[in-house]
C-alpha cells in the first residue's frame, strides 16, 4: 500500500511537469525572437535609400499638410518673445541685425541654413552606415522618433519665424540679399508651411549629428567638428531670423525623445551597441529555443 501511495502522488508531478516546461519554452522562444528582433544587423543599401526617401517625403508632406493657422502662430511669436524678454535672452534681433550688416557672413550663412541642413545629416548616416554598421540602425531610429515627435509639435504649437512677426522690425535675410535660402522665402514660400517654427529641425538633426560624431569618432579634431556643428546652427537659425532660441530648445527635446526611444528599443545608446553586427543573419539563441521547442512538440 505504501508503495502504491508514493506512485500515486508522484503521477500527477510526472504529468504536470511536460506542461510548465512547455510554457515556459514558448516564453523563452517569445523573448528570444523579440532579442533577435532588436539584434543589430547589417543594413542593406537599398533599403535603406528607400527607406529614407519615403520617410523625408512623407515628413514633408505631413509637415506642409499641417493648417498655416497664422493669427494663432503670429500670436504665439508675441507670446515666445515676451517669454524671451522676461528672463532676458530675447537677443535674436540684434543678432540678425548685426550679422546682416556683414553681407559676405549673412549670404553665407543663408546657404548654410539652405543645404548642410540635408548635406551633414546624410553624410553622417552614409558614415555610420559604411564604418560603424552595428550602430546604424539606432542612430537611424533616433534620427526618425526625432521627426516623428517634430510633427506632433508643428500640429499643436503652430509658431510664427521672427522673421515674419508684425512691429518687431527682423530682417528676412533670403529676400534682402536675394539668396536661395529658405523653402519659406521668396518663391518657393507657398510650398513649404511657413508657421511650421516650433521646434527646430535644424537644431535636432544638427545635434544628432555632432553628438553621433562626438561619440563615435576616433579622431580629437573630428570630435571637435561635431560639437561646433550645431553650435554654428543655432548661431545661423536665429541670424537668419528663422527660428527663436525657443525653437532650439524644442528641437533639442523632440531628440531626447529620440534617444529614449531608440534606448528603450536596443536596450542600449547606439554608440555602446557594437561596432559590427554580431549576427547577420538568424540569431542563434532563438534558433536555438525554437528547435528545443520544436523537439518538445515533436510526437
Amino acid at each position: 500500500m505504501g508503495e502504491s501511495s508514493v506512485k500515486t502522488l508522484e503521477t500527477p508531478t510526472d504529468v504536470s511537469s511536460p506542461t510548465v516546461t512547455e510554457t515556459e519554452a514558448r516564453r523563452d522562444t517569445g523573448h528570444a525572437l523579440l532579442e533577435r528582433l532588436r539584434a543589430p544587423r547589417r543594413p542593406r543599401i537599398w533599403f535603406e535609400i528607400l527607406l529614407i526617401a519615403v520617410s523625408y517625403w512623407t515628413y514633408s508632406l505631413i509637415r506642409n499638410a499641417v493648417p498655416e493657422q497664422k493669427s494663432v502662430a503670429l500670436a504665439n511669436a508675441d507670446w515666445i518673445w515676451a517669454v524671451e524678454s522676461r528672463i532676458g535672452i530675447a537677443v535674436e534681433h540684434t543678432v540678425n541685425h548685426a550679422v546682416n550688416s556683414v553681407t559676405w557672413l549673412i549670404v553665407g550663412m543663408n546657404y548654410y541654413y539652405a543645404t548642410l541642413h540635408f548635406i551633414v545629416t546624410i553624410g553622417v548616416l552614409v558614415w555610420i552606415y559604411r564604418f560603424h554598421p552595428g550602430r546604424y540602425a539606432a542612430a537611424r531610429m533616433v534620427l526618425f522618433a526625432t521627426t516623428g515627435v517634430a510633427l506632433v509639435g508643428y500640429y499643436l504649437y503652430p509658431l510664427a519665424p521672427p522673421r515674419l512677426m508684425n512691429g518687431q522690425d527682423f530682417i528676412d535675410t533670403v529676400l534682402v540679399h536675394h539668396t536661395w535660402g529658405s523653402m519659406a522665402s521668396g518663391n518657393l514660400k507657398h510650398m513649404s508651411n511657413q508657421y511650421a517654427a516650433m521646434p527646430s529641425m535644424h537644431i535636432g538633426w544638427s545635434l544628432w549629428c555632432g553628438l553621433t560624431i562626438f561619440a563615435v569618432a576616433s579622431a580629437p579634431w573630428a570630435r571637435i567638428l561635431g560639437l561646433l556643428y550645431p553650435t554654428a546652427t543655432l548661431v545661423v537659425i536665429v541670424a537668419t531670423a528663422n527660428h527663436f532660441w525657443l525653437d532650439a530648445v524644442g528641437g533639442m527635446l523632440c531628440l531626447g525623445f529620440g534617444y529614449a526611444v531608440s534606448r528603450s528599443w536596443y536596450g542600449s545608446l547606439p554608440h555602446r551597441l557594437p561596432r559590427h553586427p554580431v549576427r547577420t543573419d538568424r540569431h542563434p539563441a532563438a534558433e536555438a529555443l525554437l528547435n528545443r521547442f520544436r523537439t518538445r512538440q515533436a510526437p
